[in-house]
């Protein structure tokens, strides 16, 4: 098995896309005017509007409804891209140092959606992602 995507069901998906794009520094690739991919070098972040819910099955997923997941980045550097960031989203804490060894950032999506940056900062961290 291979973990291929997160996928955001969204109300705008123009406005969503447009966050991510600016948020990643990288083109979404529209395979239809309903759904969008960000595709990372380690990971894919898809996007669809409301209106692909119902190629499922109707009322299985809610724009705006989510408050369990975090979507995450790791980034080579959280308190600058914090500071590119930070006066364009909601934000929810500034950079600061987790237990884990992380240092992290968090903020919202035009949705709601939690959305963190982090960098591994100390030496199990970096280990454990394979940094130096």
């Amino acid at each position: 098995m291979k973990f291929a995507s997160t996928r955001l069901i969204v109300a705008d998906i123009k406005v969503v896309v447009g966050f991510y794009e600016m948020v990643t520094g990288q083109p979404a690739e529209w395979l239809a005017p309903v759904f969008a991919e960000i595709v990372t070098s380690s990971a894919t972040l898809a996007i669809g509007s409301a209106e692909t819910v119902a190629l499922f099955k109707e009322g299985s997923a809610e724009p705006g409804a989510n408050r369990t997941a975090i979507i995450e980045f790791q980034v080579d550097d959280v308190d600058a891209e914090f500071a590119r960031l930070k006066d364009k989203v909601e934000v929810v804490h500034e950079p600061k140092m987790m237990p884990w060894g992380n240092r992290a950032a968090q903020f919202r999506d035009p949705e709601g959606t939690l959305v963190g940056l982090y960098t591994p900062v100390t030496d199990a961290a970096k280990k454990r992602f394979g940094s130096r």
